[in-house]
């Protein structure tokens, strides 16, 4: 190993064999209960919620802690107005001749369309951006690594995060997606990712049935 500077890894906590199982157990009856919501409430949420989160999804690992991702946080309703009109447009034109009938057909049990109105009631949208260039300070513009990876990371660590607070979320990905840039003020060398839709659930929300149904472990993993 090269030559670096270094710090004693201290802060993981010491458990016992017996702890370890039952957090790990503990956090996946917490985590199971995640769902993708498309019924948002239109109450407020405070920001120090959402700051923490990103804050939390800042510190995932990724190609030489280049941190190659911006989170652009959505509030105002003329935005988030602009944003579902570019994304609607979009969707009228995925369902109507662009998605092919293979991919409608995946989608129809979850009863999606082109409408979109979490976006504008929701009260945060969080559009995630993954930079092709930057660093590690203000200004720099270095060619960053595994940008894909790094973010999937973060975003995945973000979302979990959001549950952990009480909080839905909902993953949207139009395509393209090349006018969230304009709208969220973004360099054109940002690539965007997703918008996370952030809020707490409609009193009426539903979810589909086929979203609880998810694969058991023997499907999605092996013991080598």
């Amino acid at each position: 190993m090269q030559p670096h500077d270094t710090l004693p890894y201290t802060e993981l906590p010491d458990y016992s064999d017996a702890e370890r199982v039952a957090r790990s157990e503990a956090f996946y009856q917490a985590i199971k209960t995640r769902r993708t919501c498309r019924f948002f409430s239109d109450e407020a949420v405070p920001r120090a919620v959402i700051a923490n989160a990103i804050m939390a999804a800042g510190t995932a690992p990724n190609g030489a802690n280049h941190q190659p991702w911006h989170f652009a946080v959505i509030e105002s309703p003329e935005k988030k107005k602009a944003l579902r009109a570019a994304a609607e447009e979009e969707e009228r034109a995925f369902y109507e001749s662009k998605g092919s009938d293979e991919w409608l057909e995946a989608l129809a049990p979850l009863g999606t369309d082109a409408d979109k109105p979490f976006l504008e009631t929701a009260p945060y949208l969080i559009v995630i951006f993954g930079q092709r260039k930057g660093g590690m300070n203000p200004g720099e513009m270095k060619q960053n690594y595994y940008v894909g990876e790094s973010v999937g990371i973060a975003t995945g660590m973000l979302i979990t995060a959001l549950h952990d607070a009480g909080l839905a979320t909902l993953t949207h990905t139009p395509n393209p997606m090349k006018f969230l840039n304009e709208v969220c003020d973004r360099p054109v060398n940002e690539k965007p990712v997703m918008v996370l839709v952030v809020g707490k659930p409609a009193p009426n929300a539903t979810i589909p049935v086929h979203a609880t149904i998810k694969k058991p472990l023997d499907q999605i993993a092996s013991w080598l």
